[in-house]
Protein backbone atom coordinates (compact mmCIF):
# COMPACT_ATOMS: atom_id res chain seq x y z
CA UNK A 1 0.00 0.00 0.00
CA UNK A 2 2.78 2.47 0.92
CA UNK A 3 4.67 1.69 -2.29
CA UNK A 4 1.54 2.38 -4.32
CA UNK A 5 0.90 5.60 -2.39
CA UNK A 6 4.35 7.05 -2.94
CA UNK A 7 4.23 6.01 -6.60
CA UNK A 8 1.33 8.47 -6.95
CA UNK A 9 2.64 11.18 -4.62
CA UNK A 10 6.40 10.96 -5.02
CA UNK A 11 7.36 11.74 -1.44
CA UNK A 12 5.68 12.20 1.96
CA UNK A 13 7.22 15.68 1.95
CA UNK A 14 4.94 16.60 -0.94
CA UNK A 15 1.92 16.09 1.31
CA UNK A 16 3.43 18.24 4.06
CA UNK A 17 4.09 21.06 1.65
CA UNK A 18 0.63 20.72 0.08
CA UNK A 19 -1.13 20.76 3.48
CA UNK A 20 0.78 23.85 4.59
CA UNK A 21 0.16 25.76 1.35
CA UNK A 22 -3.55 24.85 1.33
CA UNK A 23 -3.96 25.83 4.98
CA UNK A 24 -2.07 29.11 4.57
CA UNK A 25 -3.66 29.98 1.21
CA UNK A 26 -0.26 31.26 0.09
CA UNK A 27 2.96 29.71 -1.18
CA UNK A 28 4.91 32.57 0.43
CA UNK A 29 3.42 32.03 3.90
CA UNK A 30 3.89 28.26 3.51
CA UNK A 31 7.57 28.87 2.72
CA UNK A 32 7.94 30.99 5.86
CA UNK A 33 6.28 28.31 8.03
CA UNK A 34 8.43 25.52 6.60
CA UNK A 35 11.57 27.68 6.60
CA UNK A 36 12.31 27.27 2.89
CA UNK A 37 12.30 29.57 -0.13
CA UNK A 38 9.04 30.27 -1.96
CA UNK A 39 10.26 28.76 -5.26
CA UNK A 40 10.83 25.45 -3.45
CA UNK A 41 7.15 25.41 -2.45
CA UNK A 42 6.04 26.17 -5.99
CA UNK A 43 8.30 23.45 -7.41
CA UNK A 44 7.06 20.83 -4.93
CA UNK A 45 3.39 21.61 -5.64
CA UNK A 46 4.06 21.47 -9.38
CA UNK A 47 5.72 18.03 -9.00
CA UNK A 48 2.73 16.76 -7.01
CA UNK A 49 0.27 18.08 -9.62
CA UNK A 50 2.27 16.42 -12.41
CA UNK A 51 2.21 13.07 -10.60
CA UNK A 52 -1.54 13.30 -9.98
CA UNK A 53 -2.23 14.65 -13.45
CA UNK A 54 -4.42 17.51 -12.24
CA UNK A 55 -4.24 21.04 -10.86
CA UNK A 56 -4.60 21.38 -7.08
CA UNK A 57 -4.47 25.20 -6.83
CA UNK A 58 -5.81 28.19 -8.71
CA UNK A 59 -2.93 30.64 -8.63
CA UNK A 60 -3.46 34.40 -8.39
CA UNK A 61 -1.04 37.26 -7.74
CA UNK A 62 -1.05 37.23 -3.91
CA UNK A 63 -2.85 34.05 -2.95
CA UNK A 64 -3.77 30.55 -4.07
CA UNK A 65 -7.08 28.76 -3.70
CA UNK A 66 -7.85 25.07 -3.94
CA UNK A 67 -9.50 23.50 -6.94
CA UNK A 68 -12.29 20.99 -6.36
CA UNK A 69 -9.73 18.18 -6.61
CA UNK A 70 -7.42 20.07 -4.24
CA UNK A 71 -10.20 20.46 -1.67
CA UNK A 72 -10.80 16.70 -1.72
CA UNK A 73 -7.12 15.93 -1.23
CA UNK A 74 -6.81 18.59 1.50
CA UNK A 75 -9.72 17.07 3.45
CA UNK A 76 -8.16 13.59 3.32
CA UNK A 77 -4.66 14.83 4.17
CA UNK A 78 -5.94 16.94 7.09
CA UNK A 79 -7.87 14.00 8.53
CA UNK A 80 -4.84 11.71 8.22
CA UNK A 81 -2.47 14.25 9.76
CA UNK A 82 -4.89 14.79 12.66
CA UNK A 83 -4.98 11.05 13.35
CA UNK A 84 -1.19 10.86 13.24
CA UNK A 85 -0.92 13.82 15.61
CA UNK A 86 -3.32 12.20 18.09
CA UNK A 87 -1.43 8.91 17.93
CA UNK A 88 1.94 10.63 18.47
CA UNK A 89 0.51 12.61 21.38
CA UNK A 90 -0.84 9.45 23.01
CA UNK A 91 2.49 7.63 22.62
CA UNK A 92 4.38 10.62 24.02
CA UNK A 93 1.98 10.75 26.97
CA UNK A 94 2.56 7.07 27.70
CA UNK A 95 6.31 7.65 27.89
CA UNK A 96 6.12 10.49 30.40
CA UNK A 97 8.23 9.81 33.47
CA UNK A 98 5.45 10.71 35.90
CA UNK A 99 3.07 8.21 34.33
CA UNK A 100 2.90 5.32 36.79
CA UNK A 101 1.17 2.00 36.05
CA UNK A 102 0.24 -0.43 38.83
CA UNK A 103 -0.76 -3.89 37.61
CA UNK A 104 -2.77 -5.97 40.07
CA UNK A 105 -5.86 -8.13 40.34
CA UNK A 106 -9.34 -6.68 40.17
CA UNK A 107 -9.84 -7.40 43.87
CA UNK A 108 -6.62 -5.71 44.98
CA UNK A 109 -7.24 -2.60 42.91
CA UNK A 110 -10.90 -2.45 43.98
CA UNK A 111 -10.71 -3.25 47.69
CA UNK A 112 -7.12 -2.32 48.64
CA UNK A 113 -6.14 0.55 46.35
CA UNK A 114 -9.39 2.40 45.67
CA UNK A 115 -10.22 3.25 49.32
CA UNK A 116 -6.71 4.70 49.71
CA UNK A 117 -6.44 6.76 46.51
CA UNK A 118 -7.61 9.99 48.17
CA UNK A 119 -4.67 9.74 50.56
CA UNK A 120 -2.26 9.15 47.67
CA UNK A 121 -3.65 12.18 45.81
CA UNK A 122 -3.32 14.35 48.92
CA UNK A 123 0.32 13.34 49.40
CA UNK A 124 1.43 13.12 45.77
CA UNK A 125 -0.92 15.26 43.70
CA UNK A 126 1.58 15.45 40.83
CA UNK A 127 1.65 11.69 40.24
CA UNK A 128 -0.45 10.31 37.39
CA UNK A 129 -1.31 6.78 38.58
CA UNK A 130 -3.04 4.28 36.30
CA UNK A 131 -4.49 1.08 37.76
CA UNK A 132 -4.24 -1.85 35.37
CA UNK A 133 -6.25 -5.03 35.89
CA UNK A 134 -4.40 -8.25 35.10
CA UNK A 135 -5.44 -11.90 35.43
CA UNK A 136 -1.83 -13.09 35.10
CA UNK A 137 1.66 -12.09 36.14
CA UNK A 138 2.71 -9.52 33.52
CA UNK A 139 6.19 -9.01 32.09
CA UNK A 140 7.09 -5.62 33.56
CA UNK A 141 9.72 -4.81 30.94
CA UNK A 142 7.86 -5.97 27.85
CA UNK A 143 4.63 -4.23 28.91
CA UNK A 144 6.26 -1.07 30.33
CA UNK A 145 4.66 -1.54 33.77
CA UNK A 146 6.06 0.46 36.67
CA UNK A 147 4.81 -1.66 39.59
CA UNK A 148 2.88 -4.88 40.04
CA UNK A 149 1.51 -7.10 42.79
CA UNK A 150 2.57 -10.76 42.87
CA UNK A 151 1.88 -13.70 45.16
CA UNK A 152 4.87 -15.77 46.16
CA UNK A 153 7.89 -15.85 48.43
CA UNK A 154 9.45 -12.57 47.28
CA UNK A 155 12.17 -14.18 45.16
CA UNK A 156 11.97 -13.33 41.45
CA UNK A 157 14.97 -13.18 39.14
CA UNK A 158 13.61 -10.28 37.09
CA UNK A 159 12.19 -8.12 39.90
CA UNK A 160 12.96 -6.44 43.16
CA UNK A 161 10.19 -6.89 45.71
CA UNK A 162 8.83 -5.77 49.06
CA UNK A 163 6.17 -7.44 51.17
CA UNK A 164 2.70 -5.90 51.17
CA UNK A 165 1.08 -8.57 53.34
CA UNK A 166 1.62 -12.18 54.39
CA UNK A 167 -0.94 -14.54 52.90
CA UNK A 168 -3.52 -15.21 55.61
CA UNK A 169 -6.88 -16.76 54.67
CA UNK A 170 -10.03 -17.14 56.77
CA UNK A 171 -13.71 -17.74 55.92
CA UNK A 172 -15.87 -14.67 55.25
CA UNK A 173 -19.59 -14.29 54.57
CA UNK A 174 -22.34 -11.73 54.77
CA UNK A 175 -23.13 -11.09 58.46
CA UNK A 176 -26.63 -12.60 58.17
CA UNK A 177 -25.19 -15.76 56.57
CA UNK A 178 -22.70 -16.21 59.38
CA UNK A 179 -25.46 -15.71 61.97
CA UNK A 180 -27.85 -18.24 60.43
CA UNK A 181 -25.04 -20.77 59.98
CA UNK A 182 -24.59 -21.08 63.75
CA UNK A 183 -23.43 -23.08 65.42
CA UNK A 184 -20.06 -23.23 63.69
CA UNK A 185 -18.27 -24.75 66.63
CA UNK A 186 -15.48 -26.45 64.72
CA UNK A 187 -13.87 -26.16 61.30
CA UNK A 188 -15.55 -29.35 59.96
CA UNK A 189 -18.92 -27.65 60.52
CA UNK A 190 -18.08 -25.44 57.55
CA UNK A 191 -18.23 -28.48 55.27
CA UNK A 192 -22.01 -28.38 55.70
CA UNK A 193 -22.27 -24.80 54.44
CA UNK A 194 -22.62 -23.40 50.94
CA UNK A 195 -19.18 -22.34 49.68
CA UNK A 196 -18.18 -19.88 46.97
CA UNK A 197 -15.26 -21.30 44.97
CA UNK A 198 -12.46 -19.36 43.26
CA UNK A 199 -11.20 -21.05 40.11
CA UNK A 200 -8.30 -19.00 38.76
CA UNK A 201 -7.73 -19.87 35.09
CA UNK A 202 -4.03 -18.86 34.99
CA UNK A 203 -2.51 -17.88 38.33
CA UNK A 204 -1.92 -20.46 41.03
CA UNK A 205 -4.17 -19.86 44.03
CA UNK A 206 -5.15 -22.10 46.98
CA UNK A 207 -8.66 -23.55 47.04
CA UNK A 208 -11.03 -24.73 49.77
CA UNK A 209 -9.48 -28.21 49.75
CA UNK A 210 -6.11 -26.65 50.68
CA UNK A 211 -7.66 -24.55 53.42
CA UNK A 212 -9.39 -27.55 55.03
CA UNK A 213 -6.19 -29.60 54.69
CA UNK A 214 -4.30 -26.97 56.68
CA UNK A 215 -6.58 -27.93 59.60
CA UNK A 216 -5.91 -31.65 58.95
CA UNK A 217 -9.37 -32.14 57.44
CA UNK A 218 -9.19 -34.43 54.43
CA UNK A 219 -12.93 -34.61 53.68
CA UNK A 220 -13.80 -33.28 50.23
CA UNK A 221 -15.46 -29.85 50.39
CA UNK A 222 -18.97 -29.69 48.90
CA UNK A 223 -19.08 -29.18 45.16
CA UNK A 224 -22.23 -27.09 45.34
CA UNK A 225 -22.08 -23.31 45.32
CA UNK A 226 -20.92 -20.66 42.89
CA UNK A 227 -17.67 -21.19 41.00
CA UNK A 228 -16.09 -17.94 39.82
CA UNK A 229 -12.81 -17.10 38.10
CA UNK A 230 -12.19 -13.66 39.62
CA UNK A 231 -11.72 -12.94 43.31
CA UNK A 232 -13.56 -9.62 43.14
CA UNK A 233 -16.62 -11.55 41.94
CA UNK A 234 -16.14 -14.06 44.77
CA UNK A 235 -16.28 -11.25 47.32
CA UNK A 236 -19.32 -9.72 45.66
CA UNK A 237 -21.04 -13.10 45.83
CA UNK A 238 -20.20 -13.40 49.53
CA UNK A 239 -21.51 -9.89 50.20
CA UNK A 240 -24.71 -10.80 48.35
CA UNK A 241 -25.24 -13.79 50.66
CA UNK A 242 -24.26 -16.60 48.29
CA UNK A 243 -22.23 -18.42 50.94
CA UNK A 244 -18.81 -18.54 52.56
CA UNK A 245 -15.77 -17.34 50.62
CA UNK A 246 -12.02 -17.21 51.06
CA UNK A 247 -11.07 -14.08 52.94
CA UNK A 248 -7.55 -12.99 52.03
CA UNK A 249 -6.94 -10.83 55.07
CA UNK A 250 -5.19 -7.88 53.38
CA UNK A 251 -8.12 -7.48 50.94
CA UNK A 252 -11.06 -8.21 53.24
CA UNK A 253 -9.88 -6.51 56.43
CA UNK A 254 -11.56 -3.19 55.60
CA UNK A 255 -14.77 -4.94 54.50
CA UNK A 256 -14.91 -6.79 57.82
CA UNK A 257 -14.23 -3.61 59.80
CA UNK A 258 -17.04 -1.85 57.90
CA UNK A 259 -19.48 -4.69 58.67
CA UNK A 260 -19.96 -5.51 54.99
CA UNK A 261 -18.54 -8.97 55.65
CA UNK A 262 -18.21 -11.07 58.79
CA UNK A 263 -15.19 -13.30 59.34
CA UNK A 264 -13.99 -16.25 61.37
CA UNK A 265 -10.52 -14.84 61.94
CA UNK A 266 -9.94 -17.52 64.58
CA UNK A 267 -9.82 -19.99 61.68
CA UNK A 268 -6.95 -18.22 59.91
CA UNK A 269 -4.51 -20.12 57.74
CA UNK A 270 -1.05 -18.58 57.20
CA UNK A 271 0.22 -20.20 54.02
CA UNK A 272 3.84 -19.12 54.29
CA UNK A 273 3.57 -17.05 51.12
CA UNK A 274 2.74 -13.40 50.73
CA UNK A 275 1.67 -10.64 48.38
CA UNK A 276 4.55 -8.49 47.17
CA UNK A 277 4.96 -5.21 45.36
CA UNK A 278 7.46 -5.78 42.56
CA UNK A 279 9.38 -3.60 40.10
CA UNK A 280 11.89 -4.31 37.35
CA UNK A 281 15.58 -4.82 38.06
CA UNK A 282 16.39 -3.77 34.51
CA UNK A 283 14.71 -0.37 34.41
CA UNK A 284 15.10 2.42 36.95
CA UNK A 285 11.88 3.68 38.52
CA UNK A 286 10.79 7.23 37.79
CA UNK A 287 10.38 9.70 40.63
CA UNK A 288 6.61 9.21 40.42
CA UNK A 289 6.91 5.42 40.58
CA UNK A 290 9.23 5.68 43.59
CA UNK A 291 6.67 7.91 45.33
CA UNK A 292 3.86 5.41 44.65
CA UNK A 293 6.01 2.45 45.70
CA UNK A 294 6.99 4.06 49.00
CA UNK A 295 3.41 5.17 49.67
CA UNK A 296 2.03 1.64 49.06
CA UNK A 297 4.63 0.14 51.37
CA UNK A 298 3.83 2.71 54.08
CA UNK A 299 0.13 1.86 53.76
CA UNK A 300 0.94 -1.86 53.91
CA UNK A 301 3.07 -1.39 57.04
CA UNK A 302 0.25 0.50 58.72
CA UNK A 303 -2.22 -2.27 57.87
CA UNK A 304 0.08 -4.97 59.22
CA UNK A 305 0.49 -3.03 62.47
CA UNK A 306 -3.28 -2.69 62.84
CA UNK A 307 -3.86 -6.38 62.14
CA UNK A 308 -1.32 -7.32 64.84
CA UNK A 309 -2.90 -4.88 67.29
Amino acid sequence: MMRELWKHLGSPRHLMVFETAARCGSFTRAATELNVQQPAISATIRQLEERLGTSLFIRSHRRVTLTTTGERLFADVTRSFDQLAQSASAIKHLSRQDYVTLSASTAFNTYWMMPRLADLKARHAHVDLRLQISDREPDLNAENISLAVRRGTGDWADCDSALIAPEVIYPVAAPRILETAQPLATVPDLLKQRLVHLEEPIRERPVWRDWFASFSITSTPPETGLRLNDYALVLQAAIAGEGFAFGWSHVTQNLVEQGVLAARTDWSWSTGKGFYLVWSKQRALSDGAIAVRDWILDQAADQMLLSKG
